[in-house]
């Protein structure tokens, strides 16, 4: 099974601003430029899976006719911080989060860890109960950072390393339990 792991395209939003579960628009242009690129580069045969946040829901509607939404392929719950400048936030929750993001919670939301755990759901239902040849899933940068750090064996405090770039493919293959990477945040 080969597995394309897309971040959504460059959102309209104000730079430095937490949207984490908010529904935000996504950059038209950037958008239908990475439609245009995504249809010649993917498998025509495939299955689509999305998160259902409207920045990843318009690409996955774009490329196929049906898709799989599903809830555990949204971003991090930032709770309290979602739509705040992230120079808003509470410096002393912010430092004990930034501290250890892994397990502590943002205000109201969860912890890298609790995305991992749903991510990680997800990707054992997935590759156990469907056996396509081609898989697309759509989604967020934290989820992908969570679900290359579950194959390659990573911390999770170290997901922030691996970077995955607004519109980047990355792409795993998965045989019988045994996962492999092609490539990371590959850029058109």
């Amino acid at each position: 099974m080969d597995i394309y792991l897309i971040r959504h395209s460059e959102v309209e939003t104000d730079k430095g601003i937490c949207y984490g579960q908010s529904d935000v628009d996504v950059n038209a242009n950037l958008l239908n430029a990475t439609i245009e690129h995504l249809i010649g580069f993917l498998p025509k045969q495939k299955v689509v899976y999305s998160s259902p946040l409207k920045r990843c829901a318009l690409l996955a509607e774009s490329l196929a006719d049906e898709v799989y939404f599903d809830d555990y392929l949204k971003e991090m719950d930032f709770g309290n911080w979602e739509l705040k400048a992230w120079t808003e936030i509470d410096k002393e929750e912010l430092d004990l989060w930034m501290e250890d993001f892994v397990n502590v919670q943002a205000s109201g939301g969860e912890s890298f860890d609790q995305l991992h755990q749903r991510v990680a759901t997800f990707m054992e239902e997935m590759t156990n109960e469907f056996e396509a040849e081609n898989v697309v899933i759509i989604s967020h940068a934290g989820v992908i950072r969570s679900i290359l750090c579950e194959v390659l064996q990573i911390p999770l405090i170290n997901a922030f390393k691996l970077a995955i770039d607004y519109s980047s493919v990355s792409k795993l293959k998965y045989n019988k339990g045994y996962w492999s990477v092609e490539f990371i945040n590959h850029k058109f």
